[in-house]
């Protein structure tokens, strides 16, 4: 029995610190002030408010859109190390265009792709075909067969101001119909990761993240303005900057991307060199600036129209040249300082329309209109 007694003894310390450090612990170490009502009196708002005038704008630009835009899915085939064919899945987004079916999206949402899956804001998934690509612009038209399709408004790029609102919708990492809001932060010329060049890139600060690709950049009264293409950022994610293809850009190729499956790409049909007020000092031109025609491809846009190339041989440093052409300043009364200037213009034009071209030839100035041609036919 002596020998039980320091046990129970532990056995009651014990369960005395079991009590009192679970039953009345809270209760010894409560706050004098804490109550227990029967019933809880909480402040509630009168009603529903009322949106501001920006809110409802947000509103009304997703509501009227977000039917529109859908996300695409490509499927691609790899190597992998032991090189055996494995599938992958890459996501983007784009938005509908014409009741066909007919969507707008970028060219690398479903370059190499063997298989595009589109789905709707319904959730509904139909098997695409590719219609039309323009690696060139990062562009690509995608056809789904669906009923009741809403096609989107294309609106205007040219006249795009720093600090207006605009509006992103796409489907940022798989999240499918989100909107993110900011405003154009820049126009400006950019180059996306191969090395493709944007020409008036839309910069905007609006979120855009993976798998906004394709998908529209709107203005506050819903239209689309831009294509979201990419984002300059060192994680992988929205810094901040992302960068559209203006739709302008867009619409002057949507057609033959529908109806040809590829863009007709305009030429005018020559050589050029440009100029400079040292080299016009010294071939004693009319003008400082402008591209010299060195060449009028035979056949071409420009010979056709009756413009001039060089006639005379001579050296540029030691390139040899031919002089005595028509000097090109401007066409469509846009001044032509360089042969970047050159492709920018032929980049808002395709194969058949009419341009007309400011030359001096000699000291004359002169306007002549061009029709021009594709340019996998002439340089």
């Amino acid at each position: 029995m002596r020998f039980l007694r320091p046990f129970i003894f532990g056995i009651i310390l014990a369960a005395a610190f079991f009590y009192f450090t679970t039953y009345r612990g809270a209760t010894l170490h409560a706050p004098s002030w804490i109550s227990r009502p029967q019933h809880v009196e909480i402040t509630e708002a009168a009603g529903s408010e009322s949106f501001d005038a920006e809110e409802q704008n947000n509103i009304t630009v997703y509501r009227k859109n977000i039917a529109s835009v859908v996300n695409i899915t490509s499927r691609v085939m790899t190597f992998d190390f032991f090189y055996g064919l494995v599938p992958n899945e890459g996501q983007g987004s784009g938005f509908v265009i014409d009741k066909e079916g007919h969507i707008l999206t970028n060219y690398h949402v479903i370059a190499d792709a063997r298989q595009v899956e589109v789905t709707l804001h319904d959730r509904k998934k139909y098997k695409a075909t590719i219609v039309g690509t323009d690696k060139s612009h990062d562009l690509a038209i995608v056809q789904i067969k669906a009923p009741n399709l809403q096609p989107m408004t294309l609106g205007d790029s040219t006249n795009l101001q720093v600090g207006q609102k605009v509006y992103a919708i796409g489907n940022p990492f798989g999240l499918a119909g989100t909107l993110t809001r900011g405003i154009v932060s820049s126009i400006r010329q950019v180059q996306e990761p191969d090395g493709l060049v944007i020409d008036e890139a839309i910069q905007t600060d609006a979120a855009i993240n993976p798998g906004n690709s394709g998908g529209p950049l709107l203005n506050w009264h819903g239209e689309v303005i831009g294509i979201n293409t990419m984002i300059a950022s060192s994680v992988g994610q929205s810094a901040g900057i992302g960068f559209a293809i203006p739709i302008n850009t867009a619409k002057a190729v949507v057609n033959d991307l529908v109806t040809l499956g590829r863009v007709r790409r305009p030429a005018l049909g020559v050589r050029t060199i440009p100029i400079d007020p040292e080299i016009a000092d010294e071939l004693s031109l009319a003008a400082d600036y402008g591209l010299l025609i060195v060449q009028a491809v035979p056949g071409g846009s420009a010979d056709r129209a009756g413009l001039h190339g060089g006639t005379e041989r001579a050296y540029l440093g030691n390139t040899p040249i031919m002089i005595g052409g028509d000097l090109i300043v401007a066409i469509d009364g846009e001044k032509i300082e360089s042969q970047q200037n050159l492709a920018q213009m032929m980049n808002k034009h395709r194969a058949g329309d009419t341009v007309k071209v400011t030359i001096f030839r000699g000291k004359k100035r002169l306007e002549v209109p061009v029709v021009l041609g594709e340019a996998r036919d002439q340089v």
